[in-house]
């Protein structure tokens, strides 16, 4: 099929390469020229494990292509809405900015039985309110709601074989379309859900609200170990045995961030309001308020450990991106730790695999370097705060040949405090004894 796709950002670049591997004819429109060249150079202009390999391959078949021009997607037939809805400047409402000026793009150059479909994550409602700007716009176009649901480090393996895929939906014309953009997926198997539009973008608010609540959850669990000195690890475990529990996001630690997760419960949140429901989801800000507090907490053990001060002392920071797998420093905690003790008057050295530029362009008072031992070396006191493999698999042992004081704040929970104590270390866990 012959495939548009407005926004080549994050979710964009990976739909755009992904649908391209898969066979169809697509072009990526953003309005960002270094974003556009970058991609037309098959240059991912972020990290996401398997994007160089598909871009570059989809590129060189010819079957993708990149424009800043938003005419390019005037032959396809099918065109996806990508781009971000960043929560608003001084509200916790979604920003449906880019969403409407993509539209407003589309709209001259759409066709009778073309299709455009939705990606973005959007307030309940939204869908509706397009499909009818392009009824009135009487092109003969049609909307669909396709939500995503990428876990970034993931992203191109859930592009081309997703666990599920939604569709909202007011005609089996649209149904037949998109089965035919994901008929790999659904030759393997794949679960396919077609519903209206008011359901279909619930389902990704739903979803990120359920992740969030059950990772607040077990923070929240991790503060009451720490009073009465259980271990919320072996908890985390022992209730994760449940099958209608689950053992995954279950890991206490300092919290989670990123560009979707911490916006979304936000803007559903206020959407909830807005449609008279608020107290509905009210707990959401109970999960959004844990979830702060833990970085807080990390602050707090760093105080605690200089008495009340870190003004000199030299803090080793393992990690700036929200999660292992990414170049994402958007609400990291990692990222808001360091900031936040450099504004204490510690000496703060942060290290990451794949984040520091991004870190520096948003926090250039801090220090960085490349190499976690470099961090390491005269440290008064280390922080782990993104659990890539390597800071996870850090030797003890060599690691206390490096620093100046034996201690560390393991703010996610994945070291062996039994290996790390043997050697002489100061092992503190968030909600572990």
């Amino acid at each position: 099929m012959k495939v548009s796709v407005i926004g080549c950002g994050y979710l964009g670049a990976v739909h755009a390469s992904a649908m391209a591997d898969l066979g169809h004819e697509v072009v990526g429109v953003d309005v960002d020229q270094r974003k556009i060249d970058a991609l037309s150079a098959a240059l991912p202009p972020f990290f996401e494990p398997g994007l160089p390999e598909i871009l570059a391959s989809a590129s060189e078949s010819g079957k993708l292509r990149f424009s800043i021009d938003i005419s390019a997607v005037a032959d396809a037939t099918v065109h996806f809405i990508a781009v971000g809805t960043p929560q608003t400047q001084g509200s916790a409402a979604a920003d449906m900015t880019y969403v409407e000026a993509a539209l407003d793009g589309l709209l001259p150059h759409l066709k009778p039985g073309d299709l455009v479909v939705g990606k973005s994550t959007v307030p309940v409602g939204t869908a509706q309110k397009l499909a009818d700007v392009i009824e009135a716009s009487g092109t003969g176009a049609s909307l669909a709601w396709n939500p995503e649901f990428l876990r970034e480090g993931f992203a191109v393996q859930d592009t081309l074989t997703p666990d599920r895929l939604v569709y909202g939906v007011e005609n089996d014309s649209a149904t037949e379309i998109l089965d035919e953009v994901y008929a790999d997926a659904l030759s393997k198997g794949t679960p396919r859900i077609v519903t209206d539009f008011a359901t279909a973008e619930l389902v990704k608010v739903a979803a990120n609200a359920f992740l969030a609540t059950k990772i607040s959850f077990i923070n929240a669990m991790a503060e009451i170990s720490e009073v009465v000195g259980a271990d919320v690890t072996q908890l985390a475990d022992a209730i994760g045995h449940d099958v209608r529990i689950g053992r995954k996001f279950l890991n206490a630690g300092i919290g989670f961030g990123g560009g979707c997760l911490p916006k979304d419960i936000r803007a559903f949140a206020a959407r909830a309001e807005e449609l008279g429901r608020g107290e509905s989801v009210a707990f959401l800000k109970q999960v959004d308020a844990i979830n702060l507090r833990r970085r807080q907490r990390v602050i707090d053990l760093a105080l605690n450990e200089f008495g009340g001060s870190v003004v000199g002392k030299r803090i080793a920071v393992l990690g700036l991106t929200f999660k292992p797998a990414s170049d994402d420093v958007r609400d990291s905690p990692a990222l808001d730790v360091a900031v936040q003790l450099h504004g204490l008057g510690a000496e703060v050295v942060a290290t990451d695999p794949q984040g520091i530029e991004n870190a520096r362009l948003r926090h250039p008072q801090l220090t960085y370097v490349d190499a976690a031992s470099e961090a390491l070396t005269g440290a008064d006191l280390v922080l782990l705060v993104t659990e890539w493999d390597e800071y996870k698999n850090l030797s003890a042992k060599t690691t206390g040949e490096l620093v100046q004081n034996r201690t560390i704040i393991d703010g996610r929970n994945v070291l062996d405090a039994g290996i790390w104590r043997s050697n002489d270390w100061k092992y503190i866990g968030l909600g572990r004894p």
